[in-house]
């Protein structure tokens, strides 16, 4: 029989910390794109303005990097006329200030999302200071 030792229970905990962690980030990246309708060959973000469940979606390029400043390196996305700060992360997905917790591997995907978790409220200007 072997003696657990200070060493091996701190490798124990380490490694069953890292596996955790990796099938967290697995597990969140996997349920971030799962619900969305598939955009194949939206390598980048590409311009889009529709209606989506009674909103009307407005994204994609702007000469001027959007309201916010250039957090979504000179794009933004519009929800009837009110711009959604948005940022994009070092991987390529972005964000919003709808929620900073999931990631969308493009605008339309994202505004779509904000939409339904707005669930029918008005967005509203973000005070930036």
């Amino acid at each position: 029989m072997s003696v657990m030792t200070r060493r091996r229970a701190l490798g124990v905990t380490a490694s069953a910390a890292a596996a955790l962690a990796v099938a967290g980030a697995t597990g969140a990246a996997a349920a971030g794109t799962a619900d969305h309708t598939d955009h194949t060959g939206h390598t980048a973000p590409g311009s889009f303005d529709e209606v989506y469940k009674g909103r009307r979606i407005q994204g994609g390029p702007t000469a001027h990097g959007g309201h916010h400043g250039d957090h979504g390196g000179g794009h933004s996305v519009r929800i009837d006329g009110q711009e959604l700060h948005i940022m994009r992360n070092a991987d390529g997905t972005w964000i919003s200030v709808v929620n900073h917790y999931e990631t969308y591997r493009d605008l339309r995907s994202l505004a779509r999302a904000a939409v339904v978790e707005l669930q029918g409220a008005k967005l509203v200007p973000l005070a930036t200071g």
